[in-house]
């Protein structure tokens, strides 16, 4: 329970984390400057749509029509011929992203107005001034500064002509344009650029419109145009966004309710185009004041003409005649820094490229205007969805590392890292949504994983001394220090471990025992335990249990360990090793020795009652190596192992003997015979394991001849083998008495 608990508490903690830091003004950066570069970047350049057209004021062009390089001082009879040239291909709406706030030449402009007058789609730029007001108290100190930002509109005659006029400004930013303002805040909430042109584009279903609101409003309608034919004389196109946007704000069920009716009928547009763009006009009056833009790439991804191409259709024009495809399009005339004139009007953004070339202020005006029209702005996550999904995922990161062992919590927060990013990529992608990515991925991952190896790491050392004070009752320090789980208590319940259990029996100690004294034979077996003893120390293992002639030895870890596996191989091969330079200088008093070896969970802890207790392992592990040493006498073999202690073990020459179900069980064990280290191995024992190992094959096939025929060649090898005895006399015996038809080649023994 207390495991949990602090699980709890911890996923709490690092949600907490991304929850607040998400909020700070740093996180927001983060997200903005660096999240969303990198969706952008993964997501790449997308198709940007086709009835957009930017017209850019470029450095080829001032070069081939011999006009200054800045183009303020280009002659605005030339804008007027332009607007001619361009009115015979029919274009919806034509925006000059330019400032003509000063006068120029009378006939010059003159001529401007009367061609913006002409063509009736005109809508020019504005500028935004900010005058600086200094503030200061009543004994005239200064107490700071006021900004107020002020309109100015292209000279009288201009705006007159033009059938509407609107800023474009762009927030100051200290790293990249990420937005821009729709609705102009500190200029009294005025329409921007791409909105004034996409209301005008969006005149051809402003009937549809109408029609639908007077059955909700027909207040609101008496205020509006009736017509768009009527907004267009009136130019009363700000009138109309000021009207419908305040309407749609204080009303946002009745835009939610026209929005749906949108979705399944196809009735209230002639068309599935115009369906699309009241579907867009309306989503536009519920847009933030400040959305973001959804580039569609580099300079230049939007459709580009240079101006002079379009101005000058002679033979030796080197740009060709003006494009017979823009008709119902939406033109933006304006600087370029795609081709770098020498008046540079770029901005830095996401793809603004190494060279040096960023996007110009009139793309981004068209890009801003495209995303309205086909209403795939980047949209953020609701402020609720957003902090909920950074706690949700923080807590899952950290659950996650702190019930896995290290390795596979790093793999899991990789794993669950790119499937966040695969998803947050495919609803950047299809459907511009922002999902944060830098808190989650490179704050919340690193803090979640290593705070897991952290906790693990003090709580493991922790562990450690309560296994000191618990087992320093019974055993050496250096023999406490491997165990791996909490025994603080000395009276506590049992604590589950993973277990290698090593048992030894030595032959003939019964009748051995007899010939000597009491004395003479403690004296005998003190320095047979120390022979036995020294290899399981030298490789971690812990003398569980001393009885008679009998050790148990065990590697106790909190997982599955195959280090721990291959140390108990080692010690059990030590062992025998020992033994047989113990035995070389007794002549009638040798103690050959059985070991058996079996792996898996046991219960290690104190069993007892009233005022005596013992520190040992239990389970059914326990048993099976009993059984396992027991099993030699039967194969006069000298190592049993299961084939759990091998398992991922390469470091061995072994040998597979088949299932054994020992006496008792009733659950098989595949069994195999430890010979040596791979490295110590002979070739006459390669031979035999080879040679054993078809005779078995053919066993388990019940060829009985041919496996008696294989272990008899086994013998010609080795003549003392054991196992090849055992399975040649079982052979004999299933030739004159064959087992069942359900018989599966497992071993049977009925005695220890």
């Amino acid at each position: 329970m207390t495991q949990l608990y602090r699980t709890a508490v911890a996923s709490m903690l690092v949600g907490a984390f991304g929850m607040v830091m998400s909020l700070t003004p740093f996180g927001m950066e983060l997200e903005e400057n660096l999240g969303l570069h990198l969706l952008f970047k993964t997501r790449g350049k997308r198709k940007a749509p086709p009835d957009v057209i930017i017209i850019t004021l470029d450095k080829a062009s001032a070069d081939f029509l011999h006009l200054p390089s800045a183009p303020r001082k280009w002659p605005r009879s030339l804008h007027a011929r332009l607007i001619n040239k361009l009115i015979e291909k029919k274009p919806a709406v034509i925006a000059f992203d330019m400032i003509f706030s000063e006068t120029g030449p009378p006939e010059q402009d003159n001529t401007f107005a009367d061609a913006i007058r002409h063509a009736g789609n005109i809508v020019l730029g504005e500028w935004l001034k900010t005058d600086i007001v200094p503030l200061t108290d009543q004994s005239g100190g200064h107490t700071g500064n006021l900004n107020i930002e002020k309109i100015v509109p292209p000279i009288p005659l201009l705006a007159q002509s033009a059938l509407a006029s609107a800023h474009f400004s762009l927030p100051k930013v200290p790293v990249k344009v990420n937005s821009y303002w729709a609705y102009k805040t500190g200029a009294g909430d005025l329409p921007t650029l791409p909105v004034v042109v996409f209301q005008i584009y969006a005149m051809m279903v402003y009937d549809e419109l109408i029609r639908w609101l007077k059955s909700v409003n027909p207040d609101l309608t008496k205020r509006l145009p009736v017509s768009s034919k009527n907004a267009f004389a009136d130019k009363s196109v700000k009138d109309i966004i000021r009207l419908l946007r305040d309407y749609f704000e204080q009303n946002p069920s009745i835009a939610k309710k026209l929005l749906e009716r949108l979705r399944v009928s196809k009735t209230l547009a002639t068309d599935a185009k115009q369906n699309q763009i009241l579907v867009s006009l309306i989503q536009m009056y519920q847009s933030p004041k400040r959305p973001y833009l959804n580039y569609y790439g580099p300079a230049g991804t939007i459709r580009t003409i240079s101006y002079h191409q379009i101005i000058d259709d002679s033979k030796n024009s080197t740009g060709g005649s003006i494009p017979d495809d823009l008709n119902g399009k939406i033109i933006f005339i304006g600087l370029s820094d795609q081709l770098r004139p020498e008046v540079k009007d770029g901005f830095y953004t996401v793809f603004s490229q190494p060279n040096g070339v960023d996007i110009s202020g009139v793309e981004i005006a068209a890009t801003a205007f495209a995303n309205l029209l086909e209403n795939t702005p980047v949209s953020p996550l609701n402020l609720g969805v957003h902090i909920t999904m950074v706690g949700l995922w923080g807590a899952v990161l950290t659950i996650g590392c702190l019930l896995s062992p290290p390795v596979i919590a790093a793999g899991s927060v990789v794993g669950l890292s790119l499937l966040y990013m695969g998803l947050a990529h495919f609803q950047f992608k299809h459907h511009g949504l922002w999902c944060p990515l830098i808190v989650p991925l490179f704050f919340q991952a690193p803090v979640a994983f290593f705070g897991a190896v952290l906790w693990k790491y003090f709580q493991a050392n922790r562990e450690r001394r309560n296994i000191r004070t618990a087992f320093g009752y019974y055993l050496p320090d250096d023999v406490v220090n491997r165990l791996a789980k909490n025994m603080s208590d000395i009276r506590g319940g049992s604590r589950v471990v993973y277990g290698i259990c090593l048992f030894t029996d030595a032959q003939h100690y019964t009748a051995f025992s007899e010939t000597m004294a009491p004395e003479e034979l403690s004296s005998f077996l003190n320095t047979y335990y120390e022979a036995i003893f020294e290899p399981v120390r030298k490789n971690s293992g812990i003398i569980s249990d001393v009885k008679g002639d009998s050790m148990l030895a065990i590697w106790a870890t909190a997982d599955p360990d195959a280090t721990a596996r291959n140390r108990a191989c080692c010690a059990a091969l030590d062992i025998a090793r020992a033994v047989e330079q113990f035995n070389q200088p007794l002549d009638d008093r040798q103690l050959p020795i059985r070991i058996g070896m079996h792996s898996g969970y046991i219960s290690l802890g104190n069993v007892g009652a009233m005022d005596h207790f013992e520190y040992r392992p239990v389970g059914d592990i326990v048993n099976t190596a009993s059984r396992m040493e027991g099993l030699n006498k039967f194969l006069s073999t000298r190592i049993l192992v299961s084939e759990e202690v091998l398992d991922q073990l390469d470091g061995f020459c072994k040998r597979r003997l088949g299932k054994f179900i020992l006496a008792g069980k009733s659950k098989p064990v595949e069994v195999y015979e430890l010979i040596c280290k791979a490295e110590e191995v002979k070739e006459e024992q390669k031979s035999l394991c080879r040679v054993f190992a078809r005779g078995v094959d053919t066993y388990q096939r019940q060829a009985w001849g041919e496996a008696v025929d294989f272990f008899n060649e086994a013998l010609k090898l080795d003549n003392t083998d054991g196992p090849s005895r055992f399975f040649l006399a079982l052979c004999e015996k299933y030739r004159a008495d064959p087992p069942a038809t359900d018989w599966d080649g497992t071993v049977y023994l009925n005695k220890k």
